[in-house]
């Protein structure tokens, strides 16, 4: 199986505190963590660390970041032959306060508005298609191009080119937020209706199988005609940066694998829980060794 990741790159640098930082203080910390981030580009990590044939197509600048995210693609064997690298920009970089008293983290991230790719053509016909709306000209393209690959979006905002993508692909795996966002409508995890109200809501937008992600609490998919939710494993958060990420790679993973749903959901959601236990996103990505374990004890 061939997998193309469409997105974002971004180079991450954390600081991991005991506890979020009071404004106008200086703050010494005694850790840092650096790697490349972003959603697309974080899933082509994991995809390519568990062993899945993968190329990852996005922009990055012509400096030091840029370089580190190539090398760290290079190493683990993805495929950087569609990462362009652009004279003009300087790759995006995001800062990263990881709170480990809660595992919450404050992100600042520089992204310039022009940082776009033209649209092009491969030279591979792609099985299974991941985007993040990003690059969503060039998403659009190739989807629409591969017709007969799989296509998933990692849908994180509501913004149109998003929305409009969503509509177009195979599997949307979007966030609690983009979800509400979308409908208008609140989950209260109290209270189960609010979450098949909000699903069914979505159904009448988007034609094609939606899950639904919800942070510590699992993620919201349908099976057989009824709206269940697949729990997460309980775990101590200190840093939850790119768990996300790592949920849509590991789902493309059992995709690619050619898993039942509900165990491709599993294992996404094992992967994305195991990650928020470390500190850093593209670090935080489990061994296949380390899922194996977990998910064979998780019921």
């Amino acid at each position: 199986m061939k997998v193309i990741c469409i997105g974002h790159a971004s180079y991450d640098i954390t600081m991991p505190v005991l506890s979020y930082p009071v404004e106008n203080t200086k703050n010494r910390v005694h850790d840092r963590v650096e790697c490349g981030g972003g959603p697309a580009s974080n899933a082509a990590y994991l995809l390519g660390k568990w062993g899945i044939d993968t190329c990852f197509i996005g922009l990055v600048g012509n400096d030091l970041y840029g370089k580190n995210i190539k090398k760290e693609f290079d190493d683990i064997g993805v495929n950087t032959k569609y990462l362009k690298v652009s004279d003009e920009h300087i790759t995006t970089s995001s800062f990263i306060i990881a709170n480990q008293e809660n595992g919450s983290r404050t992100v600042f991230a520089y992204n310039p508005s022009d940082l776009k790719m033209e649209n092009f053509d491969i030279d591979f016909k792609p099985d299974i298609i991941l985007v993040d709306g990003h690059e969503a000209s060039l998403s659009n393209y190739l989807i629409n191009k591969y017709k007969d690959a799989i296509s998933i979006i990692d849908a994180g905002r509501s913004k149109k080119e998003v929305v409009e993508l969503a509509k177009i692909v195979n599997y949307l795996v979007c966030s609690k937020q983009f979800a509400e966002e979308v409908t208008n409508l609140k989950i209260d995890y109290n209270n189960f209706a609010t979450l098949e109200y909000i699903y069914k809501e979505m159904k009448k937008i988007f034609n094609n199988y939606i899950v639904i992600t919800l942070e510590d609490k699992g993620c919201l998919y349908e099976i057989d005609g009824e709206i269940k939710i697949m729990p997460s494993i309980k775990v101590k958060a200190i840093d939850s940066t790119a768990a996300g990420d790592i949920f849509h790679g590991a789902f493309t993973y059992g995709i690619a694998k050619g898993y039942s749903l509900e165990k491709t959901l599993k294992l996404a959601n094992i992967a994305g829980a195991i990650s928020v236990t470390r500190i850093g996103g593209r670090y935080s990505i489990p061994t296949k060794e380390e899922m194996d374990e977990v998910y064979n004890e998780f019921k």
